[in-house]
């Protein structure tokens, strides 16, 4: 897969092209890339996705948008999907104010755009003002189609990043996996803690998590720990340590314990699948007390990880 940063760079003919975040790259983001994949496929034509850094909402709305893939990850998930070409185009003020017409003329003058596929609720330019039936009509002159695939329900609601991204802040990581079609993952560098975990015999490594990344709820999950390919149980405390930490640290930490699993973990990359919640994050009288309680987590752990 080519990955560009801006559209300068850029002379295609006769692109399948579909435009938007794609946070998560969930069940909904796919069956449009497949759509798109499958129309470009059979026509011998590039599959192109377009999308932005960072979130427009924390360009129009200036508020924080907790990302559920970073921009390596989601890029690594689309390659896997088969785009040809993605775009990850810088979000400004300035870019927000460009008009659904003056956009689309540039993208038909690029990549010589044949076919726009796109979600049910999507629209770009100045105020939105580019919905599908604009969208239509600006193909009709300028001469692409446009294409718009409905909205996919999971089993309770229609599958969207926001609604995910509400899942895992409350924990909810097997629902989550669901409507994702994978687990939901961090994956950062192991870096030094304080060590607290081998004086009690379990011995744990503190991950490193991207900033502005969506975080589960504090607690204690069975997982899988990723590395370097390999698969490993997993049971991960991601919170605030209540028993020894300082209650005015508000920064959460993840640390993973790997049952079995020996050897120094310092500078690799770790990926924690979070697989279920265990429980709440909860602050013990003794040592002695928390230690008991891991054991049983991670004996509940394995159990679900088999």
């Amino acid at each position: 897969m080519e990955h560009y940063s801006n559209l300068q760079d850029l002379r295609l003919r006769a692109a399948w092209l579909t435009i938007g975040v794609f946070d998560g790259v969930h069940r909904g983001h796919q069956q449009i890339i497949a759509q798109l994949t499958a129309g470009a496929c059979q026509h011998g034509a590039p599959a192109v996705l377009l999308t932005f850094s960072p979130h427009p909402a924390q360009v129009l709305a200036q508020r924080p948008v907790p990302c559920l893939t970073t921009p390596q990850e989601r890029a690594e998930l689309l390659a896997a999907l088969g785009i040809d070409v993605l775009i990850t185009q810088p979000f400004t003020p300035t870019f927000a104010n460009r008009s659904a017409e003056d956009f689309m003329t540039e993208l038909k003058d690029r990549l010589g755009l044949h076919t726009l596929l796109i979600g049910y609720d999507f629209a770009l330019g100045r105020g939105r003002a580019g919905n599908f039936e604009r969208l239509q009509a600006l193909g009709q002159t300028l001469g692409y189609q446009t294409l718009s695939l409905p909205a996919l329900r999971g089993a309770e609601e229609t599958i969207s990043s926001t609604a995910i991204r509400k899942q895992i802040a409350a924990g909810q990581v097997r629902q989550a996996a669901e409507q994702l079609s994978r687990p939901y993952a961090i994956r950062g560098e192991v870096v030094p803690g304080d060590g607290r975990g081998r004086t009690l015999g379990i011995p744990t490594a503190n991950v490193q998590i991207p900033a502005g990344k969506a975080l589960p709820a504090n607690g204690v999950y069975a997982c899988r720990a990723i590395l370097r390919g390999k698969p490993l149980h997993a049971v991960c405390n991601l919170g605030l340590r209540p028993t020894f930490t300082d209650p005015s640290i508000r920064e959460p930490r993840l640390e993973a314990h790997l049952p079995g699993w020996q050897g120094n973990l310092y500078g690799e990359t770790l990926q924690i699948d979070f697989v279920e919640r265990l429980r709440e994050e909860q602050k013990f009288t003794s040592a002695q007390e928390l230690v008991r309680q891991i054991d049983q987590d991670i004996a509940a752990a394995q159990r679900i990880l088999g």
